[in-house]
């Protein structure tokens, strides 16, 4: 038997414990779901629809009680609110665009023939979801893959280890069927067992580079999609003609909001060397002010990263960042305990010799570097083995594209950061993975071409 224990970064204490199934027990469970699936995807678009969007509604009843629920999990501050927001406008956005994104694909016809190209649902499809965001990040994928037609298997992080069962049983208040979207309490050996035996239609994973290579090893041979949403190291560029007090602010929320933890937070910034010492001395300005402490409080404003280990790999390349010359910013906060919670940190003399610069660092901590030119911010921006976004600031939005069609990321954001548009595809290149979501990218990704090539009977 393998338990499962979700523990709290605010001091230690088991918030949730729940038995792994064993492999048997899930290959009956999938089982059970892809006979439900064979129903499901044959009810109209608009009941699958209807019923989805019940399900969301259903989870934004619970959400006096998932915010503090939350932050005992995984650290967030209660006074943030939850992410009941972003989870209904990318919900209800793929709903909306649903029918437009899953129609036929009409080729042509005839007196002869009638020809055509369907969408149609893989079928399982395992969605793999991370502690950090652990609303947003599975709803990109469950609410579109279940109008689709698919039915959903979900399986969440051990440090957000409620969400999923929250959310199934939401949906399923609602009226969408339990085989139709299941939670899953998996371990890894199991769940990898899982892919190798080609038990999952599709899979879409959101999590580290290293998780990712085993998903995707685990999945080799069996021609199922993996689609990856990995790691990051977002760079922000500060141009000669920005907004000052708009960047400053803007760009720092995206480094530090979360504790740092957030997938497309900002983890380098390039100002322009006309502005760096003014966008240095706001930005230290406003960490300062901010208040470390229980996320259960609602005064703290930064609260502790969600586990030990991780403020431990932040802390490493801090260290490891000032003895090769940075120059920190941020006196320790009286609450750093040197466990989860840490100073949040703003470098400068840093160098992309620093992992502070290289790695990902998903924590609390940002370098500041200045640069001459674009192409100087260009090559640096450039410089990194991840690609999900890439933020810029300046007042022209040529400039900013010119800019940015030379930038190898996912995203290029333009006087703002660390935000998801539904109605883009969310996507990256690199280690940042592969594939796409959100988006009428999304319910392609979520769906396989069929082709009819039906040839009329002709008196």
């Amino acid at each position: 038997m393998t338990l499962l224990s979700c523990i709290s970064p605010i001091d230690g204490s088991v918030v949730a414990e729940r038995v792994a199934l064993t492999a048997a027990q899930a290959e009956e469970a999938i089982s059970n779901m892809r006979l439900a699936q064979i129903e499901w995807a044959a009810r109209p678009l608009q009941e699958r629809i209807d019923l989805v969007m019940a399900g969301v509604e259903a989870v934004g009843a619970m959400n006096d009680e998932i915010v503090p629920e939350l932050a005992r999990m995984m650290g967030r501050p209660v006074r943030y609110g939850g992410e009941f927001g972003g989870f209904r406008e990318r919900a209800t956005h793929m709903a909306s665009i649903a029918y437009r994104a899953l129609a036929p694909i009409e080729v042509g016809e005839d007196a002869t023939f009638k020809r055509m190209i369907k969408r149609v649902p893989h079928g399982v499809v395992l969605v793999i979801a991370p502690w950090n965001y652990p609303y947003m990040t599975a709803v990109n994928t469950v609410v579109p893959a279940l109008i689709a037609g698919n039915c959903v298997a979900l399986k969440h992080s051990t440090q957000t280890l409620l969400v999923g069962e929250r959310m199934a049983a939401a949906f399923q208040s609602a009226g969408v069927p339990e085989a139709v979207f299941t939670n899953l309490f998996l371990d890894h050996h199991v769940t990898a067992d899982l892919i190798q035996k080609r038990q999952f239609d599709y899979i879409n994973f959101t999590g580290s580079v290293g998780a990712g290579a085993q998903i995707e090893r685990a999945a080799a041979g069996t021609f199922v999609g993996v689609g990856t949403e990995l790691g990051g190291k977002d760079p922000g560029y500060v141009m000669e003609d920005a907004d000052l007090e708009a960047a400053v602010e803007t760009l720092l929320d995206g480094a530090m909001f979360n504790s740092g933890q957030c997938c497309c937070g900002i983890e380098r910034i390039y100002v322009h060397e006309t502005l760096f010492d003014a966008f240095l001395a706001k930005a230290v300005e406003i960490v300062k002010a901010y208040k470390l402490g229980n996320p259960l409080d609602s005064e703290t404003t930064i609260g502790p990263m969600a586990h030990k280990r991780f403020a431990d790999e932040v802390r490493a390349q801090i260290d490891e960042a000032l003895q090769m010359g940075a120059v920190a910013h941020i006196p320790r906060f009286d609450e750093d305990d040197g466990g989860t919670y840490l100073t949040p940190q703003i470098l400068t003399k840093v160098s992309h010799g620093m992992r502070v610069m290289r790695d990902e660092s998903f924590g609390p901590v940002v370098g500041i570097m200045p640069v001459k030119c674009d192409q100087e911010a260009i090559k640096l921006m450039n410089d990194s083995n991840y690609g999900l976004t890439a933020s810029l600031w300046t007042s022209d939005i040529a400039r900013a594209e010119r800019v940015g069609d030379q930038l190898e990321t996912g995203t290029v954001f333009l006087n703002r950061a660390d935000y998801l548009d539904p109605g883009l595809c969310w996507t990256g290149c690199k280690n940042t993975g592969r594939g796409g979501g959100l988006s009428e990218i999304g319910y392609h990704n979520l769906t396989r071409p069929k082709s009819y090539h039906l040839k009329k009977v002709t008196s």
